[in-house]
């Protein structure tokens, strides 16, 4: 992720974030295996939620045998594949339209007894949201804080405005206690702090991943949060790196535990991490229709 964090402000709601945009994602992965492995991945674009893949393509180089399947819940797709001791790469593109809602400023918190059942998974501590440790910070913190988006935007801004954010500062142990107190992290960190502030003033939160374009590189993939309000998921990123509402989604989940770009059984050494999108202005969208 980019090692420098923006000064400017995370831009307030506005009509015009609302209009379809068109994006182009152009993922490539490189690996030496230095042993056989077998590799989990999430690199294709989500086709659903508030967007849609309108064509794609995956190379794999050497040709292998794969499979993809579909979450049943959120309908993310992890690829899977085995390959053998050598180099292994992975080209994935896609034309993706996202078509999402302009963030509403006024989205209340649902009480508990009207929250859809398929949300309350994501008011319960996870592996790296412990919510439960963190209630009594986060009401001291936020709970006199005018209930819903706003208090949702305080918590973004206070982890914005107190956590560093330092490439290299975390690892995939490292959890939301642990940020809070070292008060340093990357992308994931800040949004699973922000999970967890949510869930212990019982806000479903939950996180997601995709691909962000960030005016200093190098690329990489971005993580969020999103909070229930209002009836509706509600984009966040507490680094400011990126409009969320550009975000061209991957996959959500609990926390980064559901939602890894890569997950891997064997030895490996990695030798490119380069995942692309750029925005596809009005005219060129109009001629590739």
């Amino acid at each position: 992720m980019p090692s420098k964090k923006p000064t400017t402000r995370q831009k307030a709601p506005a009509a015009g974030n609302g209009a379809p945009r068109l994006f182009h994602v152009d993922c490539k992965l490189s690996y030496t295996l230095l042993d056989d492995t077998h590799f989990l991945f999430l690199v294709h674009a989500l086709d659903g939620m508030d967007q849609k893949v309108l064509d794609e393509s995956l190379r794999i180089t050497p040709a292998l045998e794969h499979e993809v399947h579909a979450d049943p819940v959120f309908g993310h797709r992890t690829l899977r594949l085995r390959a053998s001791t050598g180099p292994l790469t992975l080209r994935y593109r896609a034309r993706v339209m996202v078509d999402r809602p302009a963030p509403r400023g006024d989205g209340e918190e649902v009480q508990i007894e009207a929250l859809p059942h398929d949300v309350l998974p994501d008011l319960l501590p996870t592996r790296y949201c412990e919510a439960d440790r963190l209630a009594s910070a986060a009401f001291k913190m936020f709970g006199d804080v005018e209930p819903g988006y706003a208090r949702v935007q305080a918590m973004s801004d206070w982890i914005h405005n107190h956590v560093e954010y330092r490439t290299g500062s975390t690892n995939s142990t490292t959890t939301a206690c642990d940020v809070f107190l070292q008060r340093a992290g990357v992308c994931r960190d800040f949004a699973h702090l922000g999970i967890t502030f949510c869930r212990a003033l019982n806000i479903p939160a939950r996180l997601a991943v995709g691909y962000s374009r960030f005016d200093t590189p190098p690329p990489d993939f971005h993580a969020v949060f999103e909070a229930f309000l209002g009836g509706r998921w509600e984009l966040f990123d507490p680094t400011r790196m990126t409009d969320p509402q550009d975000l061209v989604r991957i996959a959500v989940g609990r926390d980064a535990g559901d939602v890894a770009f890569a997950t891997l059984f064997g030895s490996v050494q990695t030798r490119l991490v380069r995942p692309e999108v750029e925005q596809v202005r009005a005219r060129r969208a109009r001629g590739s229709r």
